[in-house]
């Protein structure tokens, strides 16, 4: 019969987005619509905590409110024993996911709660309460309009009695409500709004900001030619106790006076090859950059001069010590300023003259 095929992997390797890598993880991502837990990549790719420690976190950050979370919970339901879950909550506790705290109950009892945060890192910049929205302008009330003073008719002269009616006259204006301009409202300057405090402050600079400029290489203050040839054979020599660290002719030429400063001021070689070569990266791409680094880093200070010593020695405290002595009758050995006898034979030799006396 013929190897069967997994259809659903193939089909969901044939939806994978973009060409699959020749090499490393594929990733195949299904949604969860229950039971799940969101992990951020600060713990599942943290540097410094052990992959125990990350699994630990992670189960702890999946159970409900109000589970045990001790060593002994915790090993009851995962295969690590209770020493490495102790040292994972221990890694925790030092990385801010763990912390225990003592809280008085209102009875007076106290306990120990155990908190678990998944972002130690928010806590350290908390982001401000938002702000409420801007309520709309209230649209101003229109002008009440003023009604302009009512214009009274001029008295006509009284009419003649007997007399023909006067032609019809212009009827009098009515009366029009004006409304008034309403007088414009003072200016008040206004204060230019204040920078709202940044939400998140970023720990690591964006790559678009400027580095600040690398240290020059130390040099010494006369690279006399014994420096030179001790500086050169070091460096030509250092392949052969670090062999990652094989330099070219250019490179030792152009670390030469780093080592030369070192040397002046009284490093003994085996300590300036420990400093250079102890711990390197793995693997080591570019030695003689680490070198550089580090000679410039880890420079010692200049050793103190004569003036120097004589200060400490005129500020360090003095102490008498009375030097010893060995006795001519016992050949005990005994403190005293000048030689002679113990105290034994000198109350011996006390005796006998009493008693001779």
């Amino acid at each position: 019969m013929d190897t069967q095929q997994n259809t659903a992997l193939t089909r969901a390797l044939a939806e994978v987005p973009g060409p699959l890598p020749t090499s490393g993880v594929i990733h195949i991502t299904l949604a969860h619509t229950d039971r799940f837990t969101v992990v951020g990549n600060h713990l599942a790719q943290h540097p410094d905590l052990s992959c125990t420690a990350v699994g630990i976190a992670v189960r702890i950050q999946s159970l409900p409110q109000g589970a045990k979370v001790g060593v002994k919970a915790l090993a009851a339901h995962c295969k690590e024993g209770e020493k490495r879950i102790a040292a994972a909550l221990r890694e925790l506790e030092a990385h801010g996911y763990l912390r225990r705290v003592r809280d008085r109950l209102p009875s007076g009892r106290i306990i120990t709660r155990t908190v678990f945060c998944n972002r130690p890192t928010a806590l350290l910049h908390p982001r401000r309460p938002a702000e409420a929205p801007p309520q709309p302008a209230k649209p101003e009330p229109a002008p009440t309009p003023v009604p302009a003073p009512m214009q009274q008719p001029a008295p006509g002269p009284a009419p003649a009695p007997m007399q023909e009616p006067a032609p019809a006259q212009e009827p009098a204006p009515v009366p029009v409500c004006i409304p008034m301009a309403a007088p414009p409202a003072p200016e008040v300057p206004v204060a230019p709004p204040a920078p709202s405090a940044p939400l998140f402050v970023p720990r690591v600079p964006p790559p678009t900001a400027p580095k600040a400029p690398r240290r020059p290489l130390p040099q010494p203050s006369e690279l006399t030619p014994e420096l030179d040839r001790a500086a050169t054979a070091f460096l030509s020599d250092l392949h052969r106790h670090a062999p990652q660290f094989t330099l070219s002719e250019d490179d030792v030429r152009r670390l030469v006076p780093g080592v030369a400063a070192w040397l002046e001021r009284a490093a003994r070689p085996d300590a300036i090859r420990r400093a250079l070569t102890d711990d390197p990266p793995h693997p080591l791409k570019h030695p003689a950059k680490l070198l550089t680094y580090r000679l410039t880093e880890l420079l010692p200070p200049a050793p103190p001069g004569v003036d120097a010593l004589t200060a400490l020695d005129r500020h360090r405290p003095r102490f008498t010590v009375t030097p010893f002595q060995t006795c001519e009758d016992c050949d005990r050995a005994f403190r005293s300023p000048a030689p002679g006898h113990c105290r034994d034979c000198r109350e011996t030799r006390a005796a006998y003259a009493q008693a001779a006396a």
